[in-house]
């Protein structure tokens, strides 16, 4: 009796697989790499104008007043409390990074000041490590990458996260994973945590975004040239280049626009707080 055939079907439908899989890492690859220019960091504008407008309705709407009757009604200990207990698990995210990004002294430091306000700090809810001269690092992976070497990529505004770069969108699971629900194992108590951890990041930056309501004449363009001004300078732990490495390809460097506003929007105006905290929001960083 003669063998019967073998099927080579399952191949071919893995090669497909892989090809398209292949095709997709390019064509992202490409758009990280050369879609933006230091003259268009913002070629999906059109777009991102839409979902921006999205989320400020959806903060104006719910969040916004939601957040603005929670401060009424929580002391500031408590809000400081929540605030430093997901602090605890960025700054465990930062340590990782610290040393992918080639720093194990400051990757050490972070490390050692997360064991202190896990240990001696009720679980993150007090910052112990602080008044020890601990210091926190908010380091993410999107830095990370931009040490070494990638570049942002076009600006985009993702739906309730808020703005990012696509090198930074790289880093959003992570960003989402380093948080309270990394150590809850219900997922409906996780949600409740990860509801209360965004009530209470937005509570805490009414004023500025009120600010950012009175003082700027284009608050999209504001607020995209303030996040992609700040994350140049994290990158270069606040000291960039004169001449602008992030600069996509070797056309001619013209001067950066400055976020446009009706005051100084010098860095030093805006306190550390995140993407999703500015805008509908996210937690961890600015504006991310």
């Amino acid at each position: 009796m003669n063998p019967r055939p073998v099927e080579w079907a399952a191949p071919v439908q893995t090669s497909t697989w892989a090809k398209g899989l292949g095709g997709l890492l390019i064509v992202s690859t490409t758009l990280l790499q050369g879609c933006a220019t230091r003259q268009n960091p913002d070629p999906l504008e059109v777009m991102n104008r839409k979902v921006f407008s999205f989320n400020q309705a959806l903060d104006d709407n719910l969040l916004k007043p939601v957040a603005t009757g929670y401060k009424a009604v929580t002391p500031q200990p408590v809000r400081t409390a929540i605030s430093n207990f997901g602090g605890n698990f960025k700054d465990l995210w930062s340590a990782i990074n610290l040393f992918l990004q080639g720093h194990p002294g400051q990757g050490a430091t972070q490390i050692m000041r997360v064991s202190v306000n896990t240990t001696f700090g009720l679980a993150g809810l007090i910052d112990m490590a602080t008044p020890m001269r601990l210091e926190r690092q908010n380091e993410d992976f999107g830095q990370t990458l931009g040490v070494w070497g990638v570049k942002p990529g076009a600006y985009i505004v993702w739906p309730i996260l808020g703005p990012s770069t696509l090198r930074d969108s790289v880093s959003i699971p992570g960003d989402l994973y380093f948080s309270p629900r990394l150590v809850i194992n219900d997922d409906e108590a996780a949600m409740g945590v990860s509801i209360l951890q965004v009530i209470n990041a937005r509570a805490s930056v009414l004023d500025v975004t009120n600010l950012l309501t009175d003082v700027a004449l284009d608050p999209y363009s504001f607020v995209r040239d303030a996040y992609l001004q700040r994350r140049q300078s994290q990158v270069y732990n606040g000291e960039p280049p004169e001449e602008d490495e992030e600069d996509y390809d070797s056309e001619p460097a013209v001067d950066p626009v400055a976020p446009q506003s009706k005051i100084d929007s010098d860095a030093k105006h805006w306190p550390d707080i995140t993407v999703a905290e500015l805008q509908g929001l996210r937690a961890d960083e600015f504006v991310r």
